[in-house]
């Protein structure tokens, strides 16, 4: 089988250190990360949603990390 064809599972504690970006001003990193580029770009440029945003994915993190390894579409 093809490598191009092989999707690699993402990883929760990327995930979260990718989140801890926030705290240096890179917002919505973590989504990009998990192929949400459109709410990626929204948290870049308001800033998490002026920070709420951010704590909430810290909560919903692992349900995020979840769907996007399942395939299940995300936004």
């Amino acid at each position: 089988m093809s490598r191009a064809l092989v999707k690699q599972e993402l990883n929760l504690g990327t995930s979260y250190i990718l989140w801890l970006a926030g705290f240096f001003g890179f917002c919505g990193i973590h989504r990009f990360y998990q192929g949400r580029w459109i709410s990626g770009l929204v948290w870049f440029f308001t800033g998490g949603l002026c920070g709420l945003g951010q704590i909430i994915d810290a909560i919903m993190m692992p349900k995020m990390i979840d769907d996007a390894n399942a395939g299940n579409a995300v936004w």
